[in-house]
């Protein structure tokens, strides 16, 4: 397999109501390449977010009594750690500096997504940024709309910096996916030896996340977006396989909560 990943240049800085579709395939153009069949794109989700006005502006935040404590206890803004709270099912780790939840999507991960980097404030204006309401519908949004105006069929995945429990340093992870298998199962099937695979799964979007993010970096590069080529990717035909869902550990098989 022969596996390139390319950052597309030129997008320019996105705002609510922009059309992510037309902004991606020009600056693909632009840069002499055009989507194919079987490309996937991966898609930095803060220019999603962006695009879909998931602002939230602090100085309209009332922070609860819960919040103000809470703030005290991981000295926080209260207001930001109300809009966490408000974006979080559960509350799974505190400590000073450190706030993990569980996010209302189903991701564990620091302060719910909830973002102030590469975002322009001002002195009237503290401006957070939620993740979108629903990634995998993001995703699908995107695929469908390249398949319309550009007559190719692509897969999209949406991805996000990410901690893990048991390392140190964030990676890109998928939050959403479309026309994509996020986990590959191999269970059942053989090794180079003949054993059969009893607990192997891969998950290909994560990998391809982390791969993508690393192209993209992580301050000033603006390239919030990677075309992925040589990977062919397939989506799962039953409906509970689809989107980024099959990545997310159940809680009762959690052994970090």
């Amino acid at each position: 397999m022969k596996l390139s990943l390319s950052a597309v240049a030129g997008i320019p800085m996105v705002q609510p109501g922009d059309d992510l579709v037309e902004l991606m395939g020009d600056a693909i153009i632009q840069q002499g390449d055009q989507l194919r069949d079987d490309d996937v794109l991966v898609i930095a989700q803060k220019i999603i977010s962006k695009a879909e006005n998931r602002y939230v502006d602090l100085a309209d935040v009332e922070p609860s009594d819960e919040a103000i404590q809470l703030a005290l206890e991981v000295d926080k803004d209260p207001r930001h750690v109300q809009v966490i709270l408000s974006e979080s099912n559960e509350v799974v780790r505190k400590r000073l500096g450190v706030l993990i939840v569980e996010h209302k999507l189903g991701f564990v991960h620091a302060n719910a997504g909830v973002d102030q980097s590469n975002i322009e404030h001002d002195e009237q204006h503290q401006m957070v940024l939620l993740l979108p309401v629903d990634p995998d519908l993001s995703a699908r949004r995107i695929r469908a709309g390249i398949k319309q105006k550009y007559g190719v069929t692509v897969a999209v995945i949406i991805n996000d910096s990410l901690g893990r429990a048991w390392r140190n340093g964030s990676l890109g992870l998928a939050i959403g996916v479309a026309g994509f298998t996020a986990l590959e199962d191999y269970i059942g099937g053989l090794d180079l030896f003949g054993r059969e695979l009893v607990v192997t799964q891969v998950g290909a979007a994560d990998e391809l996340s982390a791969g993508a993010s690393l192209v993209m970096g992580q301050t000033d590069e603006k390239t919030p977006v990677v075309l992925v080529r040589g990977y062919r990717p397939a989506e799962p035909e039953e409906e509970q396989l689809r989107g980024v869902k099959p990545l997310l550990r159940d809680k009762l098989a959690d052994l970090f909560r």
